[in-house]
C-alpha cells in the first residue's frame, strides 16, 4: 500500500514563532499529521504553554535578535527534517503619513523577521534534513502595498526575495515563503480596529479574514510537496484581485 501523501509521520517540524498565531495552527497541523514538532519562541512560559498543548512536542527558547542564541537553540534541537519561520511583529505596523514614522519602530520590523530569518537559515544548515524545506512568512502588502504602510511592505518584499535567493544558496533543501492576507489571530483582534478589518475584508472575493487554520494549510502544502522552491504561496482571500 502506498504511504499516506499527505501524513508527516515520522518528521520533525521546527517552528519558530509557533507559541500563538499562526506558528500554533502549523504546528497543531502538523501534530494531526503525525509530526513531531520543536516549538521555538523568546519566552520560555510561552513555549512550555505550547508544547503542553501539542502531542508529540518540545520546545526550546530562542532570541531571533541574537545570533548566539539561533545558533544554540539549533544545536538543541538537533536532525530535523522542515523549519518554519513565523516569528516577529511588523515593528511601525499602523497606517501612519510619511512624515510621522517612527523610525526606531520602522527599523525594528526587520530584526526578527529578516535579520533573525537569515539567522536561523545560516545555523539550520547543517542539521536539517537535504530533503527538507524551510518556510519563511512574508505578507499580502509586498505585492498589494497600502497607503500609510511603506515599512510593513518593505519587510514582506525583503523576505520574499531573501526566500528566493535562499533557495538557490540552499539547494537541495528547499525554500518557500507563505504570503499570508488577514487572518484571524489573537494578535489581529486584539490590535486591528474591528472597522478597519471590516474595510479591508469586505473588498476580498471571500468577503472575511481567514481562520489561523487556514493559513496553516499552506506550510504544510510546500513541506509535502518536494517539488515546491523559491515559491510565494499566497493566502490572502483573493485580495490580488481587488480592483
Amino acid at each position: 500500500m502506498t504511504a499516506n501523501p499527505m501524513a508527516l509521520t515520522g518528521k520533525r517540524i521546527v517552528i519558530i514563532g509557533g507559541t500563538t498565531g499562526i506558528g500554533f495552527a502549523v504546528a497543531d497541523l502538523a501534530s494531526a499529521l503525525e509530526a513531531e514538532v520543536v516549538i521555538g519562541a523568546s519566552r520560555k512560559d510561552a513555549v512550555d504553554g505550547a508544547v503542553g498543548r501539542l502531542p508529540r512536542a518540545s520546545g526550546y527558547v530562542v532570541d531571533l535578535r541574537n545570533e548566539g542564541s539561533v545558533a544554540a537553540f539549533f544545536k538543541q534541537v538537533g536532525h530535523f527534517d522542515h523549519l518554519v519561520m513565523t516569528a516577529g511583529d511588523w515593528g511601525e505596523s499602523a497606517p501612519v503619513p510619511i512624515s510621522d514614522i517612527d523610525l526606531g519602530k520602522a527599523k525594528s520590523g526587520f530584526d526578527v523577521r529578516f535579520w533573525g530569518a537569515l539567522s536561523a537559515a545560516k545555523h539550520s544548515a547543517e542539521t536539517i534534513a537535504l530533503d527538507g524545506s524551510i518556510t519563511l512568512t512574508s505578507g499580502v502588502l509586498a505585492q498589494r502595498p497600502v497607503k500609510g504602510m511603506p515599512m510593513v511592505t518593505a519587510v514582506a518584499g525583503a523576505i520574499e526575495h531573501l526566500g528566493r535567493s535562499l533557495a538557490i544558496d540552499l539547494a537541495p533543501v528547499r525554500v518557500n515563503i507563505v504570503s499570508p492576507g488577514i487572518t484571524l489571530t489573537e494578535q489581529v483582534k486584539k490590535t486591528m480596529p474591528e472597522e478597519m478589518l471590516e474595510s479591508f475584508v469586505t473588498q476580498l472575493p471571500t468577503g472575511r479574514a481567514a481562520h489561523p487554520n487556514e493559513t496553516a494549510m499552506a506550510y504544510v502544502y510546500v513541506m509535502l510537496n518536494n517539488y515546491v522552491t523559491g515559491q510565494v504561496v499566497p493566502v490572502d482571500g483573493g485580495a490580488l484581485l481587488k480592483s
